[in-house]
């Protein structure tokens, strides 16, 4: 006896009959293995259709997101396009697990704090004096994914001024930011114990680098490797753990010379001939203050046309103090009511909106972002250390 399926899924309609279990058809012998044949294809193009369909929804929900943190922003993301861009969003995003009014305060609490303390507009002349030692600097290789590096040797300290200290890391993490490449949004930073001691950096300048980095760069830091820390250290970090956040502790890494397991760490992540022999690689090349000087003076003035021509100058609008100071509705209450003019989506090619929508793809891109049942992952690339 036999049972007719319809399959509809290539093209006409077409009808196939199937043998109920424990049954035989002995005029059609080849009927099991047709029905096989197309229940796994249909399998199969159901699969990928699911795939393309969950796709697109995390894509659309991403997307949700983002424009749910601009309209958090008011006024603020038209004013500023440079750094309320999807991929600033993200990051933010990123950082609050996804919360758009968290993400959205936090990204504001930025802002304010860039139109008082003006990190754009620090310049090399600034803050030379902390650089003599070569206690942090920006290193003149890549890591193998071209990721800018910043390397910092506390042990090197020279000065006691936790205000100079702390002007001098922001210019550099701006200087990192400036160096990256299009299709990067983090950098690495290589912490050296060479010469360390207690004394070498206090409790309130690591409160303040934490502070700093988590609220005001947040996701902008790929990895933290802190090369031979003594053994006096690990009193110190118990201290300091408390101050990072928990993504931020996931990505902190301990390597030792004399440890071939932790080596692997920087082989993974480094070519040995770029890496400088202070942290296991072939490169003898040494700080040099003078070279390093003129380097960033070319530096700052790349920094001067990127600002004023992106709009990322936030003293330019004398407007933006008095909206930063504004309480913040949540992006809830931002909501435009339905039917009005703001509820879609602008088709005019040069609104605001159509111009972060332009770039949206790109930015996207470069932050891979995977957001499911409110959870996010960002994976800028694919992490060599677990």
């Amino acid at each position: 006896m036999l049972s007719t399926v319809k399959i509809t899924n290539y093209g006409p309609e077409k009808k196939f009959n199937i043998l109920r279990v424990g049954e035989r058809d002995h005029n059609n012998s080849s009927v099991e293995l047709q029905i096989l044949f197309y229940a796994v294809m249909l399998h199969s193009t159901r699969s990928k259709s699911s795939g393309a369909e969950k796709s697109l929804s995390h894509e659309e929900q991403q997307q949700a997101k983002i424009d749910e943190v601009r309209r958090g922003l008011g006024p603020l993301a038209d004013k500023l396009p440079n750094l309320c861009s999807d991929g600033w969003i993200l990051r933010y995003l990123s950082a609050r697990n996804w919360d758009a009014d968290k993400a959205s305060k936090m990204l504001k609490e930025t802002l304010k704090w860039r139109l008082e303390y003006k990190p754009e507009s620090i310049r090399w002349e600034d803050v030379a004096r902390e650089a003599e030692t070569g206690k942090l600097y920006r290193a003149n290789y890549l890591d193998k994914y071209g990721r800018t590096v910043l390397v910092m040797r506390p042990g090197f300290q020279n000065t006691s001024s936790t205000k100079g200290q702390i002007r001098y890391l922001v210019y550099c993490i701006e200087n990192a930011i400036l160096n990256l490449a299009a299709d990067q949004e983090q950098m690495i930073w290589l912490i050296d114990f060479q010469g360390w001691t207690m004394a070498s950096i206090t409790l309130k300048v690591t409160r303040e680098t934490a502070h700093v980095l988590q609220d005001y760069y947040p996701e902008r830091l790929a990895l933290g490797i802190l090369y031979n820390p003594p053994r006096i250290f690990e009193s110190f970090w118990k201290v300091v753990k408390p101050f990072l956040d928990q993504k931020t502790y996931k990505k902190v890494k301990f390597v030792y010379s004399d440890d071939t397991d932790s080596q692997k760490i920087m082989t993974d992540l480094f070519d040995i001939n770029n890496l400088e022999s202070a942290f296991g690689g072939y490169n003898q090349v040494e700080f040099d203050f003078n070279k390093y000087a003129e380097q960033m003076k070319e530096d700052d003035k790349k920094m001067s046309a990127l600002v004023n021509s992106t709009g990322s100058v936030l003293s330019q609008d004398s407007s933006l103090a008095s909206i930063l100071q504004q309480p913040e509705p949540s992006t809830s209450e931002a909501l435009p009511p339905q039917g009005s003019p703001d509820s879609s989506s602008s088709s005019d090619p040069g609104s605001p909106k159509s111009a972060h929508n332009k770039n949206s793809k790109e930015n996207k891109e470069k932050l891979n972002l995977n957001y499911d049942s409110g959870s996010a992952k960002l994976d800028v690339q694919p992490e060599p250390i677990k």
